[in-house]
């Protein structure tokens, strides 16, 4: 007879106090599936999302993207509330008084036709500029969060012109705060490239290694790059950024686009007194985009780097946990999320934490770290698929098909079994 666990369950009673009896789980029961490591008889353990990441501990993989939903200090405190693993603030520079914004700074593609204003949204374009608050502002923003939550991890975006000490000024008035650690902002890809900012540094490899030098020289919070996916190929500039002492890469920025064309009025969108200019594309449209750059990245850190000293941050089109599970499979240790966050709210997270640990128990996964990269594995050459698939061919062809002796009759579809034994 099949073993069997007896579990108390809680019932009412005219008292209004709870009662205790029993109910019998059979041993076939999801309830009784274990690890060996769980040890017999009891549930499995709930997946693990903490990751750990050159020293800085989180609760979860889902990182709050730099961009409008780390403007301030009101909604990076949200962030932390709704229980977000760690938030990167909107990117700051010396001088905020040269961003200058406008309005309306983005634009939507939905399924549709052009101009559809009831289809779902799957791709987002902005114009937006970095932070256009007074540095001091946003400092002492940084060191009122660190103050109240001084064990999550709040990470700085920062951006700066060609010169040295522009760069170190700014890195140590940032560090001052008590931030964790440093995104640099290489990737922008609209606004203010005559200043040598943002993606202007990110095409440009020699250019890159003389900042990134210049920044880790200076830095003593890990580093990360955050990388364009406006060039060819985007492991050479990954790979100069890893090779400047910097401790990780995040990938990818927005892709330079231009939403379209309003048929109406014949004027580009998002369109500013009749004119606009080329922005940065995200949502889920860009995520096969991102999913690609990110594996070509973790591919080059595997085999060129100790993948388990540098980490790799996945972003591009995460709604659900199911699009973060897919960037870890391909090598991330977290993902960010800031369109999606701007479509949804911050409560998003509650959502991926619980779409993530779903696709966990489903593999049996217990960790982030046991899953991560395991699909890097299947990524080939073309080359490679074609010998793979003409192997599996004469394979197949090699195998006898059918019925291969007496024992094997079912006794249905005799004529059908029949012809299954004829030699070819």
């Amino acid at each position: 007879m099949a073993a069997s666990l007896v579990i108390p369950v809680a019932r009412g009673t005219a008292t209004g106090l709870p009662l205790q009896r029993r109910r019998r789980i059979p041993a076939t029961s999801p309830l009784l599936k274990v690890r060996s490591a769980a040890g017999e008889g009891f549930p499995a353990a709930e997946p693990d999302l903490s990751v750990k990441v050159n020293g800085l501990e989180m609760p979860n993989p889902f990182v709050i993207g730099s961009g409008p939903p780390g403007t301030n200090y009101t909604v990076m405190k949200r962030a932390f509330d709704e229980g977000w693993g760690a938030v990167i603030a909107k990117t700051v520079s010396l001088d905020a008084s040269k961003v200058v914004n406008v309005t309306p700074r983005y634009a939507r593609l939905r399924v549709g036709s052009n101009g559809s204003t009831k289809g779902e949204i799957i791709g987002w374009e902005n114009i937006e500029l970095i932070s256009d608050r007074p540095l001091e502002t946003m400092l002492n923003e940084f060191k009122k969060l660190k103050k109240e939550y001084p064990d999550r991890i709040l990470i700085a975006s920062i951006m700066e012109e060609y010169n040295k000490n522009a760069w170190h000024e700014l890195i140590e008035r940032v560090e001052e705060t008590g931030v964790d650690a440093l995104e640099i902002n290489f990737s922008c890809p609209h606004g203010m490239p005559e200043r040598k900012m943002g993606a202007a540094v990110g095409q440009d490899c020699a250019l890159l290694e003389e900042v990134c030098g210049w920044i880790n020289e200076k830095a003593t919070v890990p580093v990360w790059a955050k990388m364009t996916p406006n060039i060819t190929d985007i492991t050479q500039p990954a790979r100069v950024a890893l090779k400047s002492s910097c401790e990780g890469v995040a990938a990818i920025n927005t892709i330079m686009s231009v939403m379209g064309i309003d048929l109406n009025t014949l004027r580009p969108e998002p369109c500013v007194e009749g004119y606009s200019t080329p922005g940065g594309y995200s949502s889920k449209a860009v995520h096969p985009i991102a999913l690609g750059k990110v594996m070509q990245i973790a591919q080059m850190i595997k085999s060129e780097f100790n993948d388990k000293e540098y980490s790799l941050s996945g972003i591009g089109g995460v709604e659900t946990g199911n699009d973060a599970a897919e960037f870890i499979l391909i090598g991330a240790n977290t993902v960010q999320v800031c369109t999606g966050v701007m479509m949804h709210g911050y409560g998003l997270v509650k959502k991926l934490c619980d779409d993530l640990k779903e696709f966990m128990r489903k593999h049996n996964f217990s960790s982030i770290e046991e899953f991560r990269g395991v699909s890097l594995q299947y990524f080939t050459t073309h080359t490679e698929l074609v010998r793979r698939q003409q192997e599996a061919i004469n394979q197949r062809k090699a195998v006898r098909k059918g019925l291969q002796s007496d024992k094997d009759w079912t006794g249905d579809g005799f004529v059908k079994e029949t012809e299954s034994m004829v030699s070819n």
